[in-house]
């Protein structure tokens, strides 16, 4: 007979306790630490998403209720609400930082799948706002009765995955975080018109980083060069040209590529630095570049990133960082399994089986069969007749 324990205990399965207690020593997250252990408030925060808990009780309660169960998790004892508080406030949220990037680098060789032809890296950057209230988060005051945060994310296409991501109070500008990201060379980054800089574009040309984004209706174009259009398909042009002001002191020289949409049938202007490429591709590279819109949809929808149980800076940046530890989580399951999971019930399900037990996989293949028989319970049965 097969024994499994529950199943979230087989979710913890993918953090090794060596590796996780390694970052603890990195970041001296346990300094002047008595008791409550991280893995404890890792085992809790996991829970706030995966479970759905509302506060802070919810998630000490929903722990004791299980007491029996949480042996198998690493638990000697539920933690108090005043205690995961406190820890939430003061232990270091760039432990959980550094247990998102040991996650990454298991997931990542599950999404090396292609979309495209091309070999290039693809990426997409993108930020969104997550809303508080500024009575509460003074610390984040974003406009005069409103507060927030920005999540600045950058997306890899090979299993849309996310790869890395910044945490800063919602009045910083993307541009600022864009600048001061560096990708290797030979990547195609994606991003919209919010992050035109004429002076970055220059930098990521010197850098050999191609980007593919929406040309600004009001922005100064010079016509260099026409090239050849395809004789049937949606391109209108397909142009050489320089942007910037006339006066503008590196005078940059991109692609600009005019599409027709075939629903709306609105004309869609793109600018890249990519010049091999066929124009039909640019147009469906940035097509693609929606599924960064899907991630933060679908963080915000199915996981606790809307309201928080700490008012801190370091509470809510530890919340987050759980919050993305879960969606990888989710997404490597996704990849995994041979069933058609969309995320959503894939979230609502797996909510109501974490403490069952079962075996993960078999659950995750075939979600709406019946668990098997124990071998021996026929011969239990016939012994007892």
């Amino acid at each position: 007979m097969n024994r499994v324990c529950s199943m979230f205990s087989q979710l913890l399965q993918f953090f090794p306790r060596s590796d996780f207690e390694l970052a603890v020593r990195q970041h001296q997250a346990e300094r002047h630490a008595r008791g409550f252990s991280s893995w404890t408030q890792f085992i809790a925060m996991l829970f706030c998403h995966l479970g759905r808990a509302q506060s802070l009780r919810e998630i000490c309660g929903g722990l004791a209720s299980c007491e029996g169960k949480l042996r198998h998790l690493g638990v000697r004892q539920p933690p108090r609400k005043s205690t995961l508080a406190y820890a939430n406030e003061h232990r270091p949220w760039e432990l959980y930082q550094t247990i998102f990037e040991q996650l990454l680098s298991k997931c990542q060789p599950l999404g090396a799948g292609k979309k495209f032809r091309f070999k290039n890296k693809l990426l997409s950057l993108d930020a969104s706002v997550i809303d508080l209230c500024a009575s509460l988060y003074d610390w984040a005051q974003f406009r005069r009765t409103k507060g927030g945060v920005k999540l600045h994310l950058v997306l890899d296409h090979d299993g849309y995955l996310p790869c890395y991501a910044v945490i800063e109070p919602a009045k910083q500008p993307e541009l600022k975080v864009a600048r001061s990201l560096r990708f290797e060379r030979g990547t195609i980054l994606v991003f919209d018109r919010g992050y035109t800089d004429y002076d970055w574009f220059w930098r990521l040309t010197l850098q050999g980083v191609y980007f593919v984004t929406r040309m600004r209706w009001n922005a100064y174009c010079k016509v260099i060069e026409s090239r050849p259009l395809p004789s049937v398909g949606p391109v209108i042009s397909d142009d050489i040209v320089q942007v910037g002001h006339r006066r503008y002191r590196r005078p940059l020289q991109l692609r600009r590529i005019v599409v027709r949409d075939a629903e709306s049938g609105e004309e869609v202007t793109f600018l890249t630095n990519h010049l091999q490429l066929a124009a039909r591709t640019i147009a469906e590279i940035y097509r693609d570049r929606w599924q960064i819109e899907i991630f933060f949809k679908a963080l915000k929808q199915s996981l606790r990133v809307k309201t928080f149980v700490g008012t801190s800076a370091n509470a809510l940046k530890t919340q987050i960082w759980t919050a993305l530890i879960a969606m990888l989580l989710l997404k490597y399951l996704q990849l995994r399994a041979s069933f058609g999971w969309s995320l959503s019930n894939l979230v609502a399900l797996l909510r109501q089986q974490l403490f069952v037990y079962r075996d993960l996989f078999l659950w995750l293949n075939q979600p709406f069969e019946p668990p098997p028989w124990p071998a021996d319970t026929a011969q239990q049965l016939a012994l007892a007749f």
